[in-house]
């Protein structure tokens, strides 16, 4: 269901270890891929992630505190919606 999908969008200065560093996490915490898509724009690195938390035993609120709390140890910016509110919020009316 979609109440279990939330995006993650990742963004900072290109370095080793992003993509490692993030998806580690989301496996530590059983939260599923389900797409991934990043891009390199002039050293700025950019991810974007779906991803499912229905077999995770944490919550939204736990799940977004451990990914904020690893983009800050790489000093890059994380951000994690609920999927429907992401969607909401791209729909043009």
């Amino acid at each position: 269901m979609d109440e279990n999908k939330i995006i993650i969008t990742v963004s900072g200065a290109d370095k080793v270890g992003i993509v490692a560093g993030i998806t580690a996490v989301l496996a530590k915490i059983k939260v599923n891929i389900e797409d991934i898509k990043q891009s390199l724009i002039q050293g700025h690195f950019v991810m974007f992630m779906l991803c499912d938390t229905s077999e995770s035993e944490l919550n939204f609120k736990e799940i977004k505190n451990a990914l904020i709390e690893e983009g800050n140890r790489m000093e890059v910016e994380i951000w994690v919606q609920k999927k429907g509110i992401f969607e909401k919020m791209h729909t043009i009316s």
